[in-house]
């Protein structure tokens, strides 16, 4: 879909991704990656996940705030980049808290060590999914042909400004 937004075709990769990767700089100074559930957004530029607050992911994020979060789906792929803070707004918890959490995590909403990461967005880059059929074509050309699988619709990809 080339005509569609890239802001709402963001959004949209984004909603249909049940759980995201959220990569960090642990206090060794590495890349560290770990999946989180995606919480309802209203727009892509703040996100919010669920998380104990007792954890080294919590401590590495308010050392070192800058975080990158990737969505999956058959739409395609979201790469956000932007800063994590660490929040205890008990109000948006409970917001946010449904039973499928309780299902990984103890307690509840009112659990102290219980919390929230918004994640405020720069920039989101993406990549539309040309569709099932269109990759495999894709992918046959690559490797019965000289030529390499490659994107051919400039317009698939790009960069928001969140």
């Amino acid at each position: 879909m080339a005509d569609q937004d890239p802001r709402e075709l963001t959004a949209e990769i984004m909603r249909e991704t049940r759980i995201a990767t959220l990569t960090y700089v642990d206090d060794a100074g590495r890349l560290v990656s770990t999946p989180m559930g995606t919480q309802d957004f209203e727009d892509p530029g703040t996100v919010w996940f669920i998380t104990e607050l007792d954890t080294d992911k919590v401590a590495a994020i308010r050392q070192r705030p800058e975080v990158n979060v990737a969505y999956a789906s058959d739409k395609g792929w979201v790469s956000l980049a932007g800063r994590a803070t660490v929040s205890t707004d008990r109000a948006k918890l409970e917001e946010l808290w449904d039973p499928s959490v309780s299902a990984y995590m103890e307690g509840d909403a009112q659990t102290p060590d219980n919390g929230l990461l918004e994640i405020t967005a720069a920039t989101a880059e993406y990549w539309e999914s040309p569709g099932k059929a269109a990759m495999l074509v894709h992918l046959v050309k690559g490797l019965v042909t000289d030529d390499k699988a490659e994107d051919e619709d400039d317009d698939s990809s790009g960069v928001v400004q969140l």
